[in-house]
């Protein structure tokens, strides 16, 4: 079985400096390099910070930040920036380890696989999906961890779980399949107003074409997860591929035996539980409850 990697991810940029703990700075040598990179090359196209962040739509501060390895460019400053200043692609060239280093070491073999599957299959047993959370949900969740995480590492894992809900437009669409037992939904994490806004969210995800989401109910007699939450992968070339997280350790199997037994177990779960519409009924009389 290969150990691998788990999650993060950002729009605007992700803080990358003191406090986050070891495993989210891993990226950090790839992140500085990056911004000695950009520094070079503004200094060599005669542009000071103020014009290149005019250009790019951000403030001199925050492309300090990005030159100082501070913090983690998006896509689209990196492009931009190789377009600005007469890159030729030298900074297009680090956008795929820079992508990689928003994510600790245990997610960083799944975050490749999921920004490419063609199908994800998920089972979910204490909390909901990161692909589903709002905002609010996460960060409460996030600050009840034991050790405690610091404010940074917060910011960092929440904008990152965030931006990896772009999957949910990407196109073409892939096909996402959650299924959570009952008392995911019924946690009231973060407080009542947190789980109403998780709720009405799962109620707009849940209405997506290439989206099914289904609930297992206490009263379900036959549940084939009880060995715990997992995700099967599809890829492009139609390989699957089988992903089980625990605390800051996962696995990601690509034995094709383990993943086909891991995606018939996952169908069994889905017929187990209740249909896509009853789950949406359900989560709508829960809001009604709150």
């Amino acid at each position: 079985m290969a150990s691998e990697p788990r999650e993060l991810d950002a729009e605007d940029g992700v803080h990358a400096e003191d406090g986050v703990h070891a495993a989210d700075k891993a990226g950090q040598g790839v992140v500085t390099a990056f911004g000695r990179s950009l520094k070079t090359l503004r200094l060599r196209a005669g542009m000071d910070r103020e014009e290149l962040g005019r250009r790019l739509g951000y403030s001199a501060s925050t492309i300090a930040s990005f030159e100082q390895g501070r913090r983690i460019p998006p896509p689209r400053a990196i492009d931009g920036s190789d377009h600005e200043l007469n890159a030729d692609g030298l900074l297009i060239e680090w956008k795929d380890l820079v992508e990689q280093a928003q994510y600790p070491p245990f997610f960083q073999g799944m975050a490749k696989l999921e920004k490419h599957a063609i199908e994800l299959l998920m089972y979910d047993t204490h909390m909901v999906n990161g692909l589903l959370q709002t905002e609010e949900y996460t960060r409460a969740t996030l600050a009840m961890r034991r050790p405690n995480l610091d404010q940074k590492t917060i910011d960092q894992r929440t904008a990152a779980r965030q931006a990896r809900q772009a999957i949910f437009d990407r196109q073409p669409a892939p096909l996402l399949s959650f299924v959570m037992d009952e008392s995911v939904v019924r946690q009231r994490y973060g407080g009542r107003e947190v789980q109403r806004g998780q709720l009405e969210h799962l109620l707009l995800i849940g209405g997506r074409r290439n989206v099914e989401l289904q609930i297992m109910p206490f009263d379900c007699e036959d549940n084939a997860g009880l060995n715990g939450p997992f995700t099967v992968v599809t890829r492009k070339d139609g390989k699957k591929f089988l992903y089980v997280e625990t605390t800051n350790v996962s696995s990601l199997e690509t034995d094709p035996e383990q993943a086909a037994i891991a995606a018939a177990r996952y169908g069994i779960i889905r017929s187990q539980a209740l249909t896509p519409r009853e789950s949406l009924q359900f989560i709508e009389k829960l809001l009604g409850e709150l």
